[in-house]
């Protein structure tokens, strides 16, 4: 979705969903490139489809991202941030919910370098965003 500004700028609304998730005191973290091929480590999300509730898309990409069929706890925290990408001006907003994971189903999508169960000081020493930071503040 996109809107045009005041400033006669182009905002592109971006609407994304994912999952932190926890077994033990352990937490799931892939390994990935962001767009600017940069690799960094985060937890798994993605857009979410037409008609496709957030808590869908969150479980879709964790298991499409990871491997793993999960089930959402709850909740965890709505973020939003604004990024450019190719010169466009995003604004993202991103549903996170707390999983605990099922079982192992597969293999992660081909984009994904690595998935790691870190405990959580260690997954907290290696995330790349603050905003990931601070979502495992809140487990």
């Amino acid at each position: 979705m996109s809107f045009t500004g005041r400033s006669g700028k182009k905002v592109d609304f971006q609407f994304s969903a994912g999952g932190v998730v926890v077994d033990g005191n352990k937490v799931l973290v892939i390994k990935t490139k962001n767009l600017q091929e940069e690799v960094v480590q985060t937890f798994p999300k993605g857009h979410i489809e037409k008609r496709e509730k957030s808590e869908d898309s969150a479980v879709r990409e964790v298991e499409e991202e990871t491997g793993y069929r999960c089930e959402i706890v709850s909740l965890l925290d709505n973020v939003q941030y604004w990024f450019r990408d190719k010169g466009q001006l995003v604004k993202k907003t991103v549903k996170w919910f707390l999983m605990k994971p099922i079982e192992k189903i597969g293999e992660p999508d081909s984009e994904i370098i690595s998935v790691e169960w870190l405990d959580k000081n260690e997954a907290k020493n290696v995330l790349s965003y603050k905003s990931d930071r601070e979502l495992l503040k809140k487990i």
